[in-house]
């Protein structure tokens, strides 16, 4: 089995990377330097990925079995500001892909979003119309469309939040940013907003890509943990759960400030597709958080 991991060195790739079996060669494409090495992994540091003919290049160059595409602008605002950048990462880039897939007949894994949804809806499922309120969630209704074009080699993994430690690398976690601002003695500030997720860990959402890249799964998979939980009730788990009070998480009234994208209201994810399908269990976000702090060999405060 030879697996490509595209956007290898961000949060959701580095769990791909540190559970995929040892037996399968793994192939992994980056723009930018990781200090992080596996045994068995083969880097590619790429600067010129957006570069179409190079990456049909290096694509036909390692003649992936399986793609499990991360690569993605996932910043919301920063799609909404620099949209020309995210319609080449998360459009363009996944089209590429997407037709080297259908040359070499190999599958894929395309990471979408809860965010396609217009959040009035929910939990939503599978088959739910796509309603995008920002400009990322747009690129990724456009991108899913390239991969369902595979027919049976094509896969939609739409990931609810992903909470977590890194598993490899720095990634954006912020459950991180949370800890940082935690151990330096500061206090953790929530947008008193009813904004709803159904969070899954960070082990949970590897373990996941990783089989449906191995099986013979297509279509549509919402991976969510099975909690719907608003954002304040999930820092202050998440801040319990990391061993300090919930007392430093403060809820803040008002308008989100300027320059930040509409998001939606409410985008949990009915998972009860991966629950019947999959061996990967969808998990609480309680159960979730033990399993990522286990895995990170996580130490609470004294």
């Amino acid at each position: 089995m030879k697996l490509l991991v595209t956007g290898a060195s961000g949060f959701v790739a580095g769990s791909v990377l540190v559970q995929a079996p040892r037996d399968w060669e793994i192939q992994a494409v980056s723009r930018r330097e990781t200090s992080n090495a596996l045994p068995g992994v083969c880097w590619h540091i790429r600067d010129d990925a957006l570069v179409p003919g190079s990456l049909v290049e290096l694509f036909h160059r390692i003649r992936p079995d399986a793609l499990i595409h991360t690569a993605a602008i996932a910043d919301i605002d920063l799609a909404e500001r620099d949209r020309n950048l995210a319609r080449a990462v998360n459009v363009e880039m996944t089209q590429v892909l997407a037709d080297g897939c259908a040359q070499l007949g190999a599958r894929m894994v395309f990471c979408s979003t809860d965010n396609i949804f217009d959040g009035e809806r929910a939990p939503y499922r599978e088959n739910d119309s796509a309603v995008p309120v920002n400009y990322y969630a747009e690129t990724k209704v456009e991108a899913e469309r390239c991969v369902l074009a595979l027919g049976n080699r094509g896969v939609i993994a739409r990931l609810a939040l992903v909470a977590g430690l890194p598993m490899l690398g720095s990634g954006n976690s912020f459950v991180a940013r949370l800890l940082a601002t935690l151990k330096a003695g500061g206090r953790i500030t929530v947008p008193a907003s009813h904004e709803i997720r159904s969070p899954i860990d960070i082990v949970t959402a590897g373990a996941g890509l990783l089989e449906l890249a191995r099986g013979d799964h297509h279509g549509i998979f919402h991976l969510a943990g099975n909690d719907r939980l608003n954002r304040l009730e999930l820092t202050k788990r998440v801040v319990a759960k990391l061993g300090y009070p919930i007392e430093l998480v403060t809820p803040v009234e008002g308008e989100p400030g300027p320059g930040r994208a509409k998001r939606p209201r409410d985008v949990s994810l009915d998972n009860s597709t991966a629950r019947a399908q999959l061996k990967t269990p969808m998990r609480s976000f309680t159960d979730g958080l033990s399993l990522m702090l286990d895995q990170a060999s996580y130490q609470p405060p004294r």
